[in-house]
């Protein structure tokens, strides 16, 4: 396979089917996406059959634990992909909406309209979920997208794809308004995001090191989203039940996840009393903490964190600790050191609540709630396509408005300009 030949087919045909898919109604989307849905659960066995082969492979490849649980297959994560397309399916069509219709003064009436990017190439490690995430949004949105999985789960892929096909058959959408990229070839993603003729939007969703790749090389327009460093900031007028719950939440219900606490800040005046409660039951659940010299000082038997720890997203069983001053300082290292994905204050002062809200500028802010709500699904948008750190305007967890665009449209009855 000349992998640059089979791509430029690809982007092809991905581009006939986008000028298919702008008279493609609501109801054949949605019938599209419940087809879809069916089908992932008639073909479970086979579907959990592939995915152990990839399961295997990375075993043996020595993938470690965090990147092995971001891709597995559980029955739990195929009834969410199923509760996913369903959700999706459920949402109002932001395609053709008009707003802002006003008459100026010369007797035309001016508006947008919301519209689909058009062709999204979307580049992803792991996880298989991922997949089927990206085919319902652009699908709903009206857009194509073209699927490059990692090679680790290219068994996975290819069966949810089997599925992606059956259902926009069933539905009488074009087969190519979802292809999922067949060959495991590095080359295959360099080809991606420099067709411009072919693809609008490049959406990368993987670890750092392809981020900074794929934003250095494309020529495509990146919707990118860097690490996610997500803080935890433990007021001194927390509920510190709540702020037990949350700092363990945060950073044990999964490790290999982009939303996951990586560095918990606590105020000097509550520090003595939760650490070491947490410490035990981080302890418990086999996470190794690494502290502050103030940190070292109230818990005994763990690591003196170093400058890069602030910097680290781990996505592993492993946590910075820093005890501040205050919430001021609290926020100086936030700026300092977060990748603009999450933070939350955990406090029952309204006042530094309120503050917290209004000057920390990542994409999501939390007051008293685990960093792990930092999700398109829990945030009702059916799923995700990413989560952007950017600050154009899909920020946050990218939804159906954040794979669209608006032009202006003009309406008028024979106006002429004298």
């Amino acid at each position: 396979m000349i992998v640059k030949d089979y791509m430029q087919a690809l982007g092809e045909r991905a581009r006939a089917a986008s000028e298919l898919m702008l008279s493609c109604d609501s109801a054949s989307k949605n019938n599209a996406l419940l087809a879809i849905a069916r089908f992932l659960d008639e073909d479970r066995a086979i579907i959990t059959a592939e995915n152990a082969r990839d399961l295997e492979q990375g075993k043996n490849k020595g993938l470690d634990p965090a990147l092995l649980d971001r891709l597995e297959l559980t029955p739990a994560r195929i009834d969410s992909m199923i509760e996913g397309l369903s959700q999706v399916a459920s949402l109002s069509d932001p395609i053709g909406e008009i707003t802002d219709l006003k008459y100026q003064p010369s007797g035309i009436q001016v508006g947008k309209m919301r519209v689909p990017l058009g062709v999204i190439g979307i580049i992803y490690e792991s996880r298989p979920n991922v997949t089927i995430d990206s085919a319902s949004l652009c699908l709903k949105s009206g857009n194509v997208a073209i699927l490059r999985g990692g090679s680790e789960a290219a068994y996975s892929n290819q069966a949810v794809a089997v599925c992606i096909r059956k259902g926009l058959a069933e539905a009488g959408l074009p087969q190519d308004a979802v292809q999922v990229v067949e060959t495991t070839d590095r080359e295959a993603v360099g080809e991606l995001i420099t067709m411009t003729k072919y693809v609008d939007v490049i959406v990368p969703r993987g670890g750092k090191s392809l981020i900074e790749r794929i934003s250095r090389d494309a020529k495509v327009t990146v919707i990118k989203h860097l690490d996610g460093i997500c803080h935890v900031y433990i007021d001194d007028k927390a509920d510190l039940e709540k702020a037990f719950n949350i700092a363990l939440n945060s950073k044990t219900h999964r490790y290999g996840v982009c939303n996951a606490m990586e560095t918990l800040l606590v105020h000097e005046g509550v520090a003595a009393d939760i650490l070491p409660r947490l410490q035990q039951a981080y302890t418990e659940k086999g996470v190794e903490l690494r502290g502050c010299e103030r940190t070292l000082a109230v818990l005994s038997g763990i690591v003196a964190a170093t400058e890069e720890d602030w910097d680290t997203e781990y996505l592993a069983p492993i946590l910075s600790i820093k005890i501040v001053d205050d919430m001021h300082d609290a926020i100086t290292h936030i700026r300092a050191h977060s990748s603009l994905h999450t933070e939350c204050i955990v406090t029952e002062n309204y006042t530094r609540a309120r503050h917290f809200l209004s000057v920390v500028d990542s994409s999501s802010v939390m007051v008293n709630t685990s960093t792990r709500f930092a999700d398109g699904f829990q945030y009702g948008l059916g799923a995700e396509i990413g989560i952007s750190t950017d600050k154009i305007h899909a920020r946050g967890p990218v939804g159906l408005d954040g794979l669209t665009s608006q032009k202006w449209i003009v309406l008028g009855d024979g106006h002429i300009l004298s």
